[in-house]
């Protein structure tokens, strides 16, 4: 991204979940905040009201496959299917059928026949230069602050999650990044 201006794009990865994602959009309107959520596609067809929301406000959203898929662990064949039933159920409840389209492999793995196959198909494969490490039971709130803060810089890519799983520190963390960056001037997009 641009280095150029003082902005940030934060992205979300793995919802949407009912109670997070809602707090979530609640926090990033407080702050004139705009992100990218990466969703799971059986986490849209679950709760498509929440996905319909963070929609609705004005959120970029992107396909981070069906199942949450390791790509290094699945033949390509099976992960384009997976990625293709994510896309539909996206689809269906976005409207979106625009041909330039946002992924980002779960765990960061993804094969190079993979890439290449989903570029082919007008995915814009979207990575991170900033991970909060949310996600990671071993490491504190304090240190996933400090994940945050030694690594984003202007038009840094950072990662959080609206899971179950990095809710605690998300609550705790995310708060304390957007008012750090807000007071030095950084704006927040969506990709």
């Amino acid at each position: 991204m641009p280095r150029d201006s003082k902005t940030i794009y934060l992205s979300f990865d793995d919802g949407p979940h009912p109670e997070i994602t809602p707090w979530l959009l609640n926090l990033l309107n407080d702050h004139q905040a705009k992100a990218t959520f990466f969703c799971v596609g059986e986490n849209i067809h679950k709760f498509p009201e929440v996905f319909q929301q963070l929609i609705s406000e004005g959120h970029s959203f992107g396909n981070h496959t069906y199942n949450h898929l390791k790509g290094w662990k699945t033949s390509t064949t099976k992960y384009l299917e997976n990625v293709r039933e994510a896309e539909e159920i996206i689809s269906k409840f976005s409207g979106n059928t625009g041909s330039q389209k946002l992924f980002r492999p779960p765990y960061g793995k993804i094969t190079p026949s993979q890439a290449k196959a989903l570029q082919q198909l007008n995915y814009k494969i979207v990575m991170w230069d900033s991970l909060s490490a949310d996600f990671d039971p071993t490491i504190s709130a304090e240190q996933c602050y400090k994940n945050v803060i030694e690594n984003t810089k202007e038009g840094s890519i950072v990662v959080f999650h609206d899971s179950l799983k990095a809710s605690e520190k998300l609550r705790i963390v995310l708060p304390r990044v957007l008012e750090y960056y807000s007071k030095k001037g950084f704006s927040y997009k969506g990709l």
